[in-house]
């Protein structure tokens, strides 16, 4: 095959990894590609880097793509989400002056009750709580408010502004914000710096997210089919990796290159390894399937969950044509041709009911081997796609 190469667009995150493992380690080698990795300072940089045809790929916010359907966000390009990146990965943190009086009602900081936590953030601030997110369209808004309307909390509690994940314990410190969601490093990095705890992983409010999607402009995507394939076959194999516990320490050596994230190894394991470190105070809690790139069809595209965001974004469910729109930005039809030349397990199935999954889970299967894992959303709703046409 002739070797191509791709420029590819990225934001500075651990969830970035598998483009960059790909890079780094072959695997695009092995597909006859190359990957011209390009950093990106925001999202609405990378989103227009690629909207406007500065790179073909992107590593790009679940969101995104689906929003652009529905015409928002001011951009009219056709994008596709071809493949999920990343299921997981964010955290919700809380600046020193939120830290200390919640730590003066006894909350324990345990990392897993979204509603405690709800509660308890209540109770210590009157007034509306600014949050920090990196993206108006973007998986950190719809957990913060899913997590807000269905909890104490409530909706009318809180103000969302956006800030670029690498300067979000910057405005944490300058009392910009109260509190964030973003992707890791950047809430460990204002941890690390003494200017923030951390209050649950977005793993707490729902368990399947996905955070972080592989996406092209659509018309690349149709006319450059065999191109296209490679680069979603070398980043699965990365991906599977990067699943790999023995993979870790040299992930976290490769992302924290200059070049790349520019921060120490141990503080991007965190991640990796879901072993978090929660405020200075040193509290460690070992987080499972924290951040996950590969196996349970981590990164199938599934179509309900396009939907969902769709749904989150205000389409209504009398919109039947917006929500196939929607639907249709999730790839999973292209996902399937390019992957069947590998081992790769692919459901039989391109929709699920999310939030049913509440333990592993057998599921019909190319291969017939297929587990899905749990999906919770925390107050045990369920998110049925067939119930919105």
């Amino acid at each position: 095959m002739r070797r191509v190469t791709i420029p590819v667009a990225y934001m500075p995150l651990v969830d970035a990894a598998p483009l960059i493992v790909a890079h780094e380690l072959g695997f695009a080698e092995a597909e006859a590609i190359g990957l011209d990795l390009v950093p990106a300072p925001s999202w609405s940089s990378l989103r227009d880097m690629l909207g406007l045809g500065r790179v073909d790929a992107a590593h790009m916010l679940s969101a995104v793509p689906v929003a652009m359907s529905m015409g928002l966000g001011g951009m009219g390009t056709a994008l596709s989400a071809v493949c999920v990146l990343s299921v997981n990965g964010n955290v919700i943190g809380v600046g020193r002056p939120l830290e200390a009086r919640l730590r003066a009602t006894g909350f324990g900081f345990d990392f897993t009750d979204a509603r405690a936590a709800a509660s308890a953030m209540k109770a210590v601030h009157a007034d509306k709580l600014v949050f920090g997110v990196p993206f108006p369209f973007s998986m950190h808004v719809e957990l913060l408010r899913y997590w807000a309307e269905r909890t104490e909390l409530g909706l009318d509690s809180i103000e969302i502004r956006t800030v670029p994940p690498p300067l979000m314990a910057e405005a944490l410190e300058a009392g910009d914000i109260d509190a964030f969601c973003v992707g890791e490093p950047w809430g460990s990095v204002a941890v690390d710096r003494g200017v923030g705890a951390l209050l649950l992983p977005g793993q707490a409010i729902w368990q399947g997210a996905p955070e972080k999607v592989l996406a092209t402009r659509t018309d690349w995507a149709e006319t450059e089919p065999d191109l296209l394939g490679r680069l979603i076959r070398a980043v699965w194999q990365a991906s599977r990796w990067l699943s790999k516990p023995d993979s870790h320490i040299t992930a976290a050596q490769i992302l924290s290159r200059e070049s790349y994230l520019d921060l120490p190894p141990e503080l991007i394991d965190r991640a990796l390894s879901g072993r978090m470190i929660l405020s200075g105070h040193g509290e460690q809690r070992h987080c499972d399937g924290f951040l996950r790139f590969h196996g349970a069809a981590a990164s199938f595209p599934w179509r309900s969950q396009a939907k969902w965001i769709a749904h989150r974004l205000g389409l209504s469910h009398e919109t039947r044509s917006g929500l196939a729109a929607a639907a249709s930005v999730f790839r999973s039809d292209l996902y399937r041709r390019h992957m069947t030349q590998t081992d790769a397990d692919m459901p039989g199935a391109s929709e699920k009911v999310e939030g049913a999954i509440l333990h592993p889970t057998a599921v019909g299967s190319s291969r017939g081997r297929l587990n899905l894992l749990p999906d919770r959303f925390f107050d045990g709703a369920i998110f049925d796609p067939d119930a919105m046409e």
